[in-house]
């Protein structure tokens, strides 16, 4: 399940537009111009924003009804309760789709993306980037150099974000469903790279903030076949600098990473080299965005599925969905695969489970 770099020659023509241009969509068109791609169109909801991002990197704005234009690949980087339908109707209209996390709010959406990716060669690419970036793929290939597994966590620790409708009911849930579900990936990875297969049951506590009804902070725990518990935390309550890290340890040794606010990797105690970061933006190499879009170019030229497929992030969204289940539970294991309601988004799933 560990990306690998791209090797397939890509037309020097190859042709990006933004559905959506908020603060992630500029990190994708800093991505399209550190590539030499061809920035064709921007189109938001704001039309004074599209022409902004437009301008500043010399594209044209557009409607969402002029998408996808020429472009070969959009990137889908609406609202969560737009992903679903917006992505398809790129795929209809010829396009690959680069989606932005996280992929949908419901299981009957995702089952929608997963059937609509498949009709169209599996053109669509789950954004989780951090699955492209240099550290974490570096720390995948580590692992099962530490053996049997004894332990694994995963922290995104952050401020709340002072932009954006991340905690309103419309966006589907709070940092566990859209923070949380990077280190919710690295640790499937992680596992998967030890044989440790799917988690077969998650357990969740949420707490939310103040002024909004949606969560600020996760703690998850997933349990393996093995009876091995994995630990993942995502939080909007820490700051003002971000944390990021993880840690992989078995029988045979340990592996260390810290990915924000600097990168680190460490085996055993000693440093592993990382690559260097090319470009203006040395980010965008270390948390994978340049990769991921390259990736795409080059899946899409080859006629292969990405690695960070339609059906990852649906594997993704069950465990937060299981985990939402399981916070308003007061914590009680919910199994896996998922079986609970399919129309129901992470935050009606938490509400509904506290409800007297």
């Amino acid at each position: 399940m560990t990306p690998v770099r791209a090797t397939t020659p890509v037309r020097e023509t190859t042709r990006v537009a933004l559905h959506g241009a908020g603060w992630i969509s500029m990190a994708h068109a800093a991505a399209a111009r550190h590539l030499g791609y061809d920035l064709t169109a921007v189109a938001s909801r704001t039309p004074e924003r599209a022409a902004k991002l437009a301008e500043t990197f010399g594209s044209t704005a557009v409607t969402y009804a002029d998408l996808p234009g020429q472009a070969d690949i959009v990137v889908v980087a609406t609202p969560p309760q737009c992903h679903a339908a917006d992505a398809i109707r790129m795929l209809e209209a010829g396009a690959a789709v680069l989606l932005e996390k996280p992929l949908c709010r419901t299981l009957a959406e995702a089952d929608q993306l997963v059937a609509a990716a498949a009709r169209h060669g599996g053109r669509l690419l789950y954004a989780e980037n951090l699955a492209y970036a240099p550290i974490v793929q570096l720390m995948v290939a580590l692992t099962p150099r530490v053996g049997a597994l004894t332990h694994l966590t995963v922290r995104t620790l952050q401020g709340l974000p002072t932009w954006g409708e991340f905690t309103s009911d419309e966006w589907g849930g709070g940092a566990l469903f859209d923070l949380g579900v990077h280190p919710l990936a690295i640790a499937l990875l992680v596992a998967n790279a030890a044989g440790q297969g799917r988690p077969v049951a998650v357990a969740a506590q949420l707490r939310g903030g103040l002024g909004h009804g949606s969560d600020e902070h996760a703690e998850v725990s997933l349990r393996y076949a093995s009876g091995l518990v994995s630990h993942v935390t995502a939080s909007w309550q820490a700051g003002p600098e971000s944390v990021w890290d993880a840690q992989v340890a078995g029988v045979s040794g340990v592996v260390r990473a810290e990915l924000l606010p600097v990168q680190l990797l460490e085996f055993n105690g000693d440093e592993v080299a990382l690559p260097a970061a090319g470009g203006p933006i040395p980010a965008l190499d270390q948390l994978g965005y340049n990769e991921q879009l390259r990736a795409l170019a080059a899946d899409t030229a080859a006629g292969r599925e990405p690695v960070m497929s339609a059906a990852f992030g649906r594997e993704v969204l069950q465990v937060v969905l299981a985990a939402y289940q399981s916070a308003g539970r007061r914590g009680e294991e919910v199994a896996l695969p998922f079986t609970g309601p399919r129309d129901l988004t992470p935050l009606e799933l938490w509400r509904q489970g506290t409800k007297p």
